[in-house]
């Protein structure tokens, strides 16, 4: 059992390894989008309608990322538009190149996901205090390629393409009345800064990924020793009960572990001792290749109660 056990836990833990080894290995933003895409694109429905959107299901380890996606007439997107979650393409949007259908997708990376485009953009001196929101276009007409699908680009006509981060941000006032930027992140590497147009709305002319950053704060002055002694101390205090209770825990495991094989032992022990001596009750011997119990040796000779006479039958 206790072998069982040990290959159970083996086994979990490669799996959450693996899961981990692959999400920590996603660091480029070029290669989370290629991956979003393939996911989005196995996860479509031939029956899915057009210009409704739908949630993709990513797997376990793109824990955080949120992904909707839709097809649209290219036709019909430059004489309507449409409202992509938050991205809104206004009227006169521009496909290029223009094919039958277009499958948008929208991504929302979540605040764990979006320090890939942190750290794969130079952001000195701004943080990110919003998640990156990003809206792109694949051919999704009748003839799409489901293995290798080619990226299209969305232009905004007359109207600019609005991306609204008012659900992602802390609606009380900055006490420092400092606002936000929008933050384009582009193909090449860098990154355009401009003013939001209004409350946590940010403008774009084509797609792309956005978000919104603010300057870093200074850094604060150094500590005097004197704190930096108690915070040590404090995390020697944190770090010492944190290990001693999972020593705790490991040893009240091991001494579980041996009262019940302790137990078990006793009651196999017990066992043997009883059919041990049942055996030498009886006397148990192998008879071929059977076990069976055998009586003692003795037995109650005969006796002859009458002295014997020879018989003669009258003809002889």
């Amino acid at each position: 059992m206790g072998s069982l056990f040990s290959f159970f836990f083996i086994i979990i833990f490669l799996v959450l390894e693996f899961l981990r080894i692959e999400a920590e290995g996603i660091k480029s933003a070029r290669l989370l989008d290629l991956l979003i895409r393939d996911y989005t694109f196995k996860s479509y429905d031939l029956h899915f309608r057009t210009g409704m959107l739908y949630a993709v299901k990513l797997p376990a380890n793109f824990s955080g990322i949120k992904v909707d996606t839709g097809r649209f007439r290219c036709g019909s997107l430059r004489r309507y538009g449409a409202q992509v979650k938050e991205f809104h393409l206004g009227i006169g949007v521009i496909v290029q190149p223009c094919v039958e259908r277009v499958m948008v997708i929208r991504q929302h990376l979540g605040h764990n996901w979006s320090s890939v485009y942190y750290a794969s953009y130079d952001l000195s001196g701004y943080q990110l205090v919003s998640p990156i929101l990003g809206l792109l276009a694949y051919n999704g007409g009748s003839d799409v390629n489901f293995s290798n699908p080619f990226e299209l680009g969305i232009h905004a006509g007359d109207k600019p393409i609005t991306i609204n981060f008012t659900n992602f941000t802390n609606s009380t006032n900055n006490p420092s009345e400092i606002k936000p930027l929008c933050a384009s992140f582009e193909n090449n590497g860098k990154v355009t800064l401009e003013n939001t147009v209004s409350h946590h709305v940010c403008v774009a002319k084509r797609h792309g990924h956005y978000g919104l950053v603010m300057k870093s704060p200074p850094s604060p002055p150094p500590l005097p020793p004197e704190q930096v002694k108690k915070k040590i101390s404090l995390w020697k205090v944190v770090v010492g009960s944190t290990v001693g209770s999972a020593l705790g825990v490991f040893l009240l495991g091991l001494l579980l572990v041996a009262m019940f094989v302790k137990v078990k032992k006793k009651a196999r022990m017990e066992e043997m001792e009883r059919r041990a001596y049942e055996e030498e009750a009886l006397q148990v011997s192998m008879v071929g290749h059977v076990r069976a119990p055998t009586a003692a040796v003795t037995r109650t000779l005969p006796t002859i109660e009458h002295e014997y006479k020879p018989y003669y039958h009258p003809s002889s």
